[in-house]
């Protein structure tokens, strides 16, 4: 192994995706010199293996499902879809894998790239192996950033190893399409990639081990989704766990905890994630190795003055979009800290707190219908001790909704403080409701009172009317 001299930076980053990117370009712009440590692909996780290949493979699905509910559009998009063609436009969403564009945007704002394994070696030092054995040392005078992300978390299931199973790597990443395909789980990827290979030509059953889908949202949007699963094909089965699976002449098996055995020909475990934090030295600064690490609303890890973490490792919204957020947040922290300007802006809302991770996170399930929320939903509000009143709208009674799509369904949840009068959540589910979600963040995240939202006024006929509604439900309530 060839060791080089220890190399001072004023910030090092462990992890070049979305999150590690967007510290670096944080701190490049405050003139922090800054290092960036990448064991994969520049861009990360989202760039090739989630957002971006997830989204490619669903787009055309959910295009074809808005087509066939139009008047002259429908008869004319009955066929399959043409599977190769979006399997290749997903590989150019992938950029095939390559990371040449990341790395050059990269050296654009001026951050030295490492390539290699990155691990803490003590305080404020990072020792890093290249692939091809080469070691540096970079040693940071203000901060370490953790953005290392987070990776498909399996069941301890006897075997399964052998059985070669789909995480949402391999789901995002497949040549071809499975003939059959077993999905275990009814979260976020679960949903996603049942509802992109279903379409595609799989046959597939989902195994829920919960009572529903999206279980994370309210009650209604995992039943909506359910229901439009089952109507394109898939056999979903909630309140079903996985016993054990095997894989007999390329075929995979699995048996339920209610004794029935299942065939298909590949199996998508979709349970959870885990941090990637392992393998990065934190026992040499006294943290547990494979925890997700605690931090404070500056992203600053809890009994450090160095080292921070963002994004997935801090297990406080796992979404590539609030990662991205905190790692503004985090890098206006740093540089304001390296400035030795005093104090930070850390009361709710300032410049140097993610207060957004507690009240105002946005998702869109990419699903048919989508699924989009923001903010608490009502059990969770009421959980959180608030005093609220859910409003629900049915979508459908929207003109614009109706114009969308014949036969629209779709329904709307407002949860109210009835003592403060603003939004704490928003729930949409139905065809396009993904680019709905903005305004309710803005409504959530800014605190607007229900009084000015009424002078918000929805343009019409347009889906976004439903603001209207939710607000004269509310007064009528």
């Amino acid at each position: 192994m060839t060791e080089t001299e220890s190399i001072a930076y004023d910030v090092v980053v462990l992890g070049a995706g979305p999150v590690g990117e967007n510290v670096a370009d944080r701190t490049r712009a405050a003139g922090l010199t800054t290092a960036v440590v990448e064991s994969e692909l520049v861009g990360g996780e989202c760039s090739y293996w989630a957002c971006m290949p997830s989204k490619a493979l669903l787009r055309p699905v959910i295009a074809r499902a808005d087509a066939r509910r139009v008047p002259g559009l429908r008869q004319l998009v009955q066929g399959p879809l043409d599977a190769p063609a979006v399997l290749a436009h997903r590989d150019y969403y992938t950029s095939h894998w390559k990371d040449d564009g990341q790395v050059g945007w990269l050296d654009g704002i001026g951050a030295d790239l490492y390539r290699g394994h990155g691990r803490l070696a003590g305080p404020r030092t990072v020792t890093v192996t290249g692939p091809d054995g080469t070691r540096h040392t970079l040693t940071a005078r203000h901060a370490v950033a953790v953005c290392t992300g987070s990776r498909a978390q399996l069941p301890a299931l006897p075997g399964l190893a052998d059985v070669r199973p789909w995480t949402s790597r391999e789901a995002t990443s497949a040549k071809a399409v499975p003939g059959r395909l077993i999905v275990v789980g009814g979260g976020v990827v679960a949903t996603e990639m049942a509802t992109a290979w279903q379409a595609l030509g799989s046959r597939v059953t989902m195994l829920v081990r919960g009572k529903g889908l999206l279980s994370r949202m309210e009650p209604f949007a995992g039943e909506l989704v359910a229901e439009a699963l089952a109507e394109a094909g898939a056999d979903v089965r909630t309140g079903t766990s996985v016993e054990s699976v095997s894989r007999e002449n390329g075929t995979v098996v699995a048996v339920t905890d209610g004794g029935d055995r299942i065939e298909a020909d590949e199996i998508l475990f979709a349970t959870g994630r885990a941090p990637r934090t392992d393998d990065l030295g934190l026992d040499t600064v006294g943290l547990e190795p494979g925890s997700w690490l605690p931090v404070d609303d500056s992203l600053r890890v809890t009994g450090t003055d160095w080292l921070y973490a963002v994004g997935d490792v801090n297990h406080r919204a796992l979404l590539t979009h609030q990662g991205k957020y905190q790692a503004r947040i985090a890098g206006a922290a740093i540089a304001a800290r390296a400035s030795g300007a005093s104090p930070l802006e850390s009361d709710a809302w300032g410049a140097h707190a993610a207060t957004a991770d507690h009240a105002a996170v946005p998702q869109v399930v990419f699903t048919d219908p989508e699924a989009a929320a923001v903010g608490l939903s009502l059990a969770e509000a009421e959980q959180a001790g608030h005093r609220v009143r859910a409003v629900d709208v049915d979508l459908s009674s929207v003109a614009g909704a109706g114009l969308y799509a014949d036969g629209y369904r779709g329904r709307a949840r407002m949860v109210v403080d009835v003592e403060d009068e603003i939004l704490r959540g928003v729930t949409f589910v139905g065809p396009g409701v993904g680019e709905l979600i903005h305004s309710a963040t803005i409504a959530v995240a800014g605190q607007v009172p229900v009084s000015r939202l009424w002078h918000a006024v929805p343009s019409y006929p347009t889906v976004s009317e439903v603001w209207l509604r939710l607000l004269e439900a509310y007064r009528d309530s």
